[in-house]
C-alpha cells in the first residue's frame, strides 16, 4: 500500500474513532447506554436501535481485544483486567449517568 493510501485509511480510522465517541457520549447522556463493572458498556434500555446495538457490539468488541493484550502483557487475567477496567470507567463516569451496580442499572450520583 503506498504512503498516500496509508495516510488516508488512517485518517478515516481517526475520524470514525471519532464519531463513535460522539455517538457513545450521546447515548450515555441520553440514558440509553452505561458502563459496566466488567468493563463493558451496556444497554440500559431493553430495546436500542440497530445502529445503537452495532456501535455498542464494536466498542465492546475493540475493548476485549485490548484487555486481552493488557492481560497478556502484564501477566493478567482478561477478568482481572476487566474489573480494573470497569471501576476505573465508573469512576470516570458523569453524573446522571447510568451505571450497572450490584446487579442494577441507576444513575450515578
Amino acid at each position: 500500500m503506498n504512503t498516500m493510501k496509508r495516510f488516508g485509511l488512517v485518517v478515516m480510522l481517526a475520524f470514525a474513532g471519532f464519531a463513535w465517541a460522539a455517538d457513545l457520549g450521546t447515548s450515555k447522556a441520553a440514558g440509553i447506554v452505561g458502563e459496566r463493572e466488567d468493563g463493558y458498556i451496556g444497554f440500559v434500555s431493553a430495546e436500542p436501535a440497530a445502529d445503537v446495538a452495532e456501535m455498542i457490539q464494536t466498542i465492546n468488541d475493540q475493548r476485549r481485544a485490548e484487555y486481552e493484550r493488557i492481560a497478556e502483557s502484564n501477566g493478567l487475567t482478561r477478568e482481572q483486567v476487566e474489573a480494573l477496567a470497569g471501576q476505573k470507567a465508573i469512576e470516570r463516569t458523569t453524573a446522571g449517568e447510568f451505571v450497572f451496580v450490584g446487579g442494577a442499572w441507576q444513575k450515578k450520583p
